[in-house]
């Protein structure tokens, strides 16, 4: 039984989709009011660039817009979403709880280590009582480098672990696994894309399905 499993928090726990028009479109609301957007709120390249920290985000979506100007709407989007999951309005994906119990149960600890914002990631834990389960939740925000590989350096260190798994939906969470010698399982969800899967060293189609491969896991 692998001992730790690290997982991405958005496209791989929580169904960020859920809140993430809504919010995406609260924000771009708020700029048309400010006339400072004329146009439609740009959902599908923000799903293109799923996974990657806010700072990044707000370059793309906005890089005719100051950098001040991003700030604002950055803490503006946070807001929405946090007021989005505290009204229920997201949800889990199916079994994440049912499959914690199970790993808990079989001696594995858990991690959550997210590209998303300290108070949006406490925000979910907070509504779902993940921290029942999971040991600690890490932001990308308490790193300097922004590099997810980095962050689960951190945690290896932290808690000394040796043996273990990151379970995520993208690239980063792929390469934070390899660059970290750990096992590397890809989760064929919303937003994942099927170049960056093929990378990982085992693909999921459901979170039920690691309570079978922990044993490979651990071979």
């Amino acid at each position: 039984m692998a001992q730790s499993l690290i997982f991405d928090m958005d496209g791989t726990l929580f169904q960020t989709d859920k809140i993430l028009e809504l919010s995406l479109d609260d924000t771009f609301s708020c700029l048309r009011s400010l006339n400072k957007w004329d146009k439609e709120t740009p959902i599908d390249k923000y799903r293109e660039i799923m996974g990657v920290p806010l700072p990044k985000v707000w370059e793309t979506l906005l890089p005719n817009h100051t950098v001040k100007e991003r700030e604002q709407m950055d803490a503006y989007f946070l807001e929405r979403l946090i007021e989005n999951i505290s009204s229920g309005k997201g949800a889990l994906y199916p079994n994440v709880k049912e499959v914690f119990s199970y790993l808990k149960e079989n001696d594995c600890s858990i991690y959550i280590a997210s590209n998303g914002l300290t108070e949006y990631l406490k925000a979910i834990v907070s509504y779902y009582h993940l921290d029942e389960w999971v040991t600690e939740t890490f932001s990308i925000q308490q790193i300097e480098s922004l590099n997810k590989s980095d962050l689960v350096q951190g945690i290896i260190k932290k808690y000394g672990i040796t043996n273990g798994a990151v379970v995520g939906d993208r690239l980063s969470d792929i390469n934070a696994a390899k660059d970290n010698d750990l096992v590397s399982i890809g989760c064929n969800f919303d937003f994942a894309r099927e170049d960056e899967l093929s990378q990982a060293d085992m693909v999921i189609n459901d979170l039920t399905e690691l309570q079978t491969i922990l044993t490979k896991v651990n071979n």
